[in-house]
């Protein structure tokens, strides 16, 4: 008789399908899948990748961006890292490591073609929130981050693309008001509404 299949969460933090491509970068570091979801989750976060910062303690958005982006959706960080409520699933689960120069590496395709269908087929969340390009370009086949969050209202109520919340891209808030004027208000409320009871 053969034993039954580990959970999925487990199964992915177990993954080391990148072992060999994470000791090639100049970081050399190795796999350490960060695994932030439960069934009951109502909204998702679709984000990019970890940092190195959440390669080492294990926690998604603990820096300025995660700052950044639970003041956007209108929450504390308690109600941010209730994983029955609130599911943190980025396109590649593992840190992918720094090039050469000092810049992030994109995530792994790799990651997304083994573990994303399943993970998207166990969740069944009220709100979607796309975070960066690469998560656009997988949910919604978008080329461009500023005309995809630009038109946000044909992806909402359960959908809503946002940019990524790094510092780097505070020229982009700058240049873009009508983010913070007229999407921002939109996404607190319909966070207000996917976490009542």
């Amino acid at each position: 008789m053969m034993a039954p299949e580990p959970p999925l969460d487990d199964r992915i933090r177990g993954c080391r399908i990148c072992r060999d491509r994470f000791a090639a970068t100049a970081t050399g570091h190795r796999p350490r899948p960060v695994v932030w979801f439960s069934r009951t989750a109502r909204v998702l976060i679709a984000g990019q990748a970890p940092g190195a910062r959440v390669h080492a303690n294990g926690l998604p958005f603990d820096d300025r961006s995660g700052d950044r982006l639970r003041d956007w959706m209108g929450i504390d960080r308690a109600t941010f890292y209730d994983r029955n409520r609130i599911a943190i699933v980025p396109m590649a689960f593992c840190f992918p490591g720094y090039d050469a120069r000092g810049a992030d590496l994109p995530p792994p395709p790799i990651c997304a073609a083994t573990w994303r269908a399943p993970v998207m087929a166990l969740l069944q969340p009220r709100l979607t929130l796309l975070v960066g390009g690469h998560t656009m370009r997988w949910h919604l086949g978008a080329r461009s981050v500023t005309p995809t969050v630009r038109d946000w209202r044909a992806h909402a109520p359960d959908v809503i693309p946002l940019p990524h919340p790094s510092w780097r891209n505070t020229g982009w808030l700058r240049a873009n008001p009508w983010f913070q004027a007229d999407l921002l208000p939109a996404l607190r409320d319909r966070m207000a509404a996917a976490l009542a009871d």
